[in-house]
């Protein structure tokens, strides 16, 4: 069994160790939901001033030249493709994800419908998540296709000539199980599909290379492994061989050719520039400039390489340690073993009392949260959580359930936000 201080001693061993002092953590607290919403990075909050009090509050307008406030989204989108797998001028940070979705979702159900309107279904997996499910129902009803949704396992046996679109999220955000991008993207391929991968669960998180897969569209969220801050933007990633074809679905004048010149038709941008739509909520933007350096701040120690190996690590002593400590208590593993085909998550499962527990955790300063129906979930983000961290977590559990204290009644009143 590993003790206390076998996890101490992995801590000071530890390359990434200095990173966690990026970050404003509480004393009290040890945050596993770096998945759900990133630690706050120790910077962001004199960064943010200093772009309300001295850009907006004295360069007024002007900011937009003299603080580059009008390149941001470039700026960012280049930082994260850095992590992402793609070159410089392949990405933009913009909009939400859900927005981005319904843009890139959009040109690719274009570019099929040009080059074999006779595909007619979107595939998608059961359990992917809702807010994308929705935004391709959307779709499915504006244009008169379908949206058949399947099991992990009979992805590759729905991939017949009707489907024109294979769309997933990389990890999954209930279970944790991560795909085979680059051997999915080829099966997609070889039947004739194009594929959108949303990375929300994998963007800083885990290695990913989307070039390198010759995946087509990607979108994903600044506010997890990215540390952007709650709302914080999104980012679009396209394949260069698609991002001059079509208009996207929302075209603003951000995504105009030559926006100032105010005319009153569109011309799209070249590239992944056409993917912006309004005026940028440069605030925002800000704060996941700051989240952004934090990841990156990695590369000098190994980079995604390092965060991956240090991920695993965590997740596998998390599994062991509740394998071992808390046995006889009903909980069951979701999160897949093998590390090529998990994320940077461990997800457990309990019929009776999962939301119940995650709140008595939270009450004891142990942040994970539930996801209906019956799932406990935990993120590592290696950033900033030690092998330390993950010990005291375990006993945390450990005593909640041997004390049943999950069952007080203030731990079962359901919150709007679980």
């Amino acid at each position: 069994m590993t003790t206390l201080p076998d996890c101490r001693a992995l801590d000071a061993q530890d390359p990434l160790r200095p990173l966690r002092d990026l970050f404003t953590i509480p004393s009290d607290v040890i945050y596993l939901d770096g998945n759900s919403l990133g630690v706050m990075p120790c910077a962001a909050s004199a960064r943010v001033a200093a772009a309300v009090t001295q850009e907006w509050g004295n360069g007024l307008i002007r900011s937009w030249n003299t603080a580059g406030w009008f390149g941001l989204p470039q700026k960012l989108g280049d930082k994260i493709a850095r992590l992402i797998g793609a070159a410089p001028g392949e990405v933009v940070a913009t909009d939400s994800t859900s927005i981005n979705l319904y843009k890139v979702l959009s040109a690719a159900l274009n570019i099929a419908a040009q080059d074999a309107p006779q595909r007619k279904v979107i595939v998608s997996e059961r359990s992917n998540f809702p807010t994308d499910l929705y935004i391709a129902e959307a779709l499915c009803k504006e244009r008169g296709l379908r949206l058949q949704l399947v099991e992990p396992e009979d992805i590759a046996a729905a991939l017949t000539p009707d489907v024109a679109v294979l769309m997933l999220t990389h990890v999954n955000y209930r279970t944790g199980a991560m795909h085979d991008m680059a051997a999915v993207t080829a099966a997609a391929h070889a039947a004739g599909a194009l594929t959108v991968w949303d990375l929300a669960h994998s963007a800083g998180a885990v290695p990913v290379d989307l070039n390198g897969a010759d995946a087509d569209f990607s979108i994903g969220c600044g506010y997890k492994y990215l540390n952007g801050g709650p709302g914080a933007p999104a980012f679009v990633w396209i394949n260069p061989r698609h991002a001059g074809r079509f208009w996207q679905p929302l075209a603003g004048w951000w995504g105009h050719a030559a926006p100032f010149e105010f005319t009153p038709d569109y011309r799209p941008a070249p590239g992944i520039t056409r993917y912006l739509c309004g005026t940028q909520p440069i605030l925002s933007m800000t704060a996941l400039d700051c989240g952004l350096d934090t990841v990156l701040a990695a590369q000098p120690l190994g980079g995604m390489a390092a965060l991956r190996a240090k991920s695993l690590a965590l997740t596998d002593l998390f599994m062991a340690l509740v394998e071992e400590r808390c046995a006889g208590h009903g909980l069951r593993l979701v999160t897949p073993r093998a590390h090529a085909q998990r994320g940077s998550q461990v997800c457990l499962s309990r019929g009776e009392g999962a939301y119940a527990m995650v709140q008595a955790l939270i009450a004891r300063g142990v942040i994970g949260d539930y996801r209906a129906p019956d799932i406990l979930r935990f993120g590592f983000t290696p950033l900033y959580i030690g092998f330390e961290d993950v010990w005291n977590a375990v006993e945390h559990l450990k005593q909640v359930l041997d004390s049943g204290e999950w069952q007080r009644p203030e731990f079962n009143q359901k919150h709007a936000v679980t």
